[in-house]
């Protein structure tokens, strides 16, 4: 069956799905009506250019349009988003003080390649916090919300399926983004204001997408979120604890080995020179 067709089975895509100007929503008629698909810690107010050049140059480097490594030009990212230097500047400084970024004096700024101490600092950071949040869930999430959460999981599952032969970046990005919307529900439905808070203050869903964008981790087990899913929904607080710790080290030990492919092909400070449509 041709991917497109599959990906609008898996959505039932009749239009609904798009993401908005300012790339913050994305829209899937699956869901309950009054759940939107939201980039983690994406709740800045987007009216100045600023803001602006901050989400999109963020959603860049997620979906992987700025690779891990990639040097960046202000003036040249300025001219592709139709925005002045000064409003490009201050949100690379913003993306660096978030570990996205990183910059050499008399260098430059470029795409921060992540070392296996980041990774693991994240992950452990993310194990915290989603093993309460899971905990949580288990003991507090309606009969509606649990299936809700177990629908999910497949139709994540799927779409990570789709991905193993997709190439279109605004499609793996779109399932990346639903992937972290799956995981924030579950936070959501734990019913802590602060838990939720800190999971995407601190940004480890976003850096988790991060990871697997850089190493291009796509091919996973055919029922990976569904086992986790139908863990939390059915299980006791401690199963589900278990399960989500399980879940996270399961990436860790993915990503760990693919950070060791992008060492050998190294990690200067380089220039990506582009020959399609998107170029620079």
């Amino acid at each position: 069956m041709p991917i497109s067709r599959r990906i609008a089975l898996i959505f039932n895509m009749k239009g609904e799905n798009r993401s908005t100007a300012n790339g913050r929503l994305i829209h899937a008629p699956f869901l309950p009506k009054n759940l939107k698909i939201r980039m983690p810690a994406s709740r800045d107010r987007v009216d100045s250019l600023a803001g602006r050049a901050y989400l999109e140059i963020r959603n860049k480097i997620l979906k992987g349009d700025l690779a891990v490594g990639e040097a960046l030009s202000r003036r040249k990212l300025a001219a592709e988003l139709g925005i002045s230097v000064p409003p490009i500047t201050e949100a690379l400084q913003r993306l660096e003080r978030e570990g996205l970024l990183e910059s050499k004096p008399r260098v430059g700024t470029r795409v921060r390649v992540p070392t296996p101490r980041d990774v693991e600092d994240r992950s452990l950071l993310r194990e915290a916090l989603e093993t309460q949040a899971a905990r949580l869930f288990a003991e507090r999430a309606t009969a509606a919300e649990k299936k809700g959460l177990q629908r999910m999981g497949r139709e994540v599952d799927q779409l990570y399926a789709s991905c193993e032969t997709a190439s279109d970046r605004n499609f793996l990005f779109l399932v990346n983004t639903y992937h972290m919307s799956l995981h924030l529900r579950i936070a959501q439905c734990a019913r802590c204001h602060a838990l939720r808070d800190a999971i995407e203050k601190e940004q480890v869903l976003i850096f988790n997408c991060l990871y697997d964008t850089a190493v291009q981790r796509r091919n996973l087990a055919s029922d990976h979120h569904a086992r986790l899913t139908d863990a939390l929904a059915r299980g006791t607080a401690a199963q589900a604890d278990a399960a989500m710790r399980q879940h996270i080290r399961t990436g860790l030990k993915e990503v760990l080995k693919g950070l060791k492919l992008l060492d050998r092909n190294g990690s200067g400070w380089r220039h990506k020179k582009r020959t399609d449509s998107s170029a620079r």
